[in-house]
C-alpha cells in the first residue's frame, strides 16, 4: 500500500505534467523587446496587430468567462495588439497601453490604423511631402490599412484613401513589412 503523501505527489505531478503539455509554455517578445509570457495555441507571431471584429467588444480580467468584464469596447475595427494567446483567448494591449483578455472570435485579421497625436495629419495623393492634399484626419480616426513602405502606409477611410506618414499612425510596427 502507497502512503499518501505519495499518492498525493503523483497525482500533483500527473496534473501538472498533463498541463505542461496540453498549453507549451512560450516566451516571446514585444514591439518594445520586453519578454512576454504566455501559451501558444497559434502559429502566428507575437505579438502581433489585429483589430476589433464588433462594436461590442467586453475585455476580461483573466482568460474565461468567469473573469470579471473590466470594461467594454465600443468600436468596431480599433486596432489592438495581441500579446498572450491561451486556448480561445487572447490578451489584448490598446494605444494608450490597457490590457486584458478577449476571446479570439471578437478580433479580426483585417489590420486597421489609429491616427496618433494631438494635431490634424494630411493625408496626402502619393507618399510624400509635395503630394496634393486629400483630406486631414483628426486625432484618434480609425482607418483601413492598405500598405506601407519604410516612411509612410497608404490608408483609407469613410470615402478617402491616400498616404500617411508611419509615424502619424498606432497598429503598424515601425520596421513590420506590410503590403
Amino acid at each position: 500500500m502507497m502512503p499518501l503523501f505519495l499518492k498525493m505527489l503523483t497525482l500533483i505531478l500527473a496534473v501538472t505534467g498533463f498541463a505542461f503539455f496540453a498549453a507549451p509554455a512560450y516566451a516571446g517578445t514585444q514591439g518594445d523587446g520586453a519578454v512576454v509570457q504566455g501559451f501558444r495555441v497559434t502559429d502566428l507571431p507575437l505579438p502581433r496587430f489585429v483589430s476589433l471584429r464588433a462594436d461590442k467588444v467586453y475585455v476580461r480580467a483573466g482568460p474565461a468567462l468567469r473573469y470579471p468584464i473590466q470594461w467594454v469596447y465600443r468600436r468596431a475595427g480599433l486596432p489592438v495588439e495581441i500579446t498572450q494567446e491561451f486556448e480561445s483567448w487572447r490578451r489584448i494591449r490598446d494605444h494608450v497601453g490597457d490590457e486584458g483578455w478577449v476571446h479570439q472570435s471578437l478580433l479580426s485579421g483585417q489590420r486597421s490604423v489609429l491616427i496618433r497625436g494631438d494635431d490634424l495629419v494630411i493625408l496626402r495623393e502619393h507618399a510624400t511631402d509635395q503630394a496634393r492634399m486629400v483630406a486631414r484626419l483628426e486625432p484618434d480616426v480609425v482607418a483601413h490599412l492598405d500598405r506601407c513602405n519604410p516612411q509612410w502606409c497608404r490608408i483609407h477611410v469613410s470615402g478617402y484613401r491616400g498616404w500617411v506618414e508611419r509615424n502619424f499612425l498606432w497598429g503598424i510596427y515601425a520596421q513590420e513589412d506590410f503590403d
